[in-house]
């Protein structure tokens, strides 16, 4: 009885982390310090293991579905996709950097942040 139990809590569990990741990945569309994709894939995890409803749902998504099946399937990002990711990260950090104009710590940290994304991007294996 118990395990029915806590396979249900587990269940809704994971279905209500799976939309705070989706959240946090929305929040990262306008954000650029939140990365969205990370957010997306976990989400994506999160559902599969939880409901097949929402992961369908995330991975028919117009907008991340192609990339997101993508990875869940074979672990890779086409190049268009990396290219994309880096486009985005360039202009939303530029315009952080170029907002916060007089806090040379706070660019330098953007800065460092940007390099660091680029950098795991472009080492994910490529679509071959």
């Amino acid at each position: 009885m118990f395990s029915g139990i806590k396979k249900i809590l587990q269940n809704h569990l994971l279905i209500i982390l799976g939309w705070f990741f989706i959240a946090l990945g929305a929040i990262g569309v306008v954000l650029p310090i939140l990365p969205t994709t990370p957010f997306l894939i976990v989400a994506l995890a999160l559902f599969a293991k939880s409901s097949p409803r929402f992961h369908q749902m995330l991975r028919n998504n117009v907008w991340f579905g192609p990339s997101l099946k993508q990875w869940e399937d074979k672990k890779t990002l086409s190049r268009r996709t990396k290219y994309k990711a880096s486009f985005l990260i360039i202009i939303t950090f530029a315009i952080s950097i170029a907002i916060f104009d007089d806090a040379i710590q706070l660019q330098l940290l953007l800065v460092g942040i940007a390099i660091v994304l680029l950098f795991f991007i472009w080492r994910i294996k490529e679509q071959g």
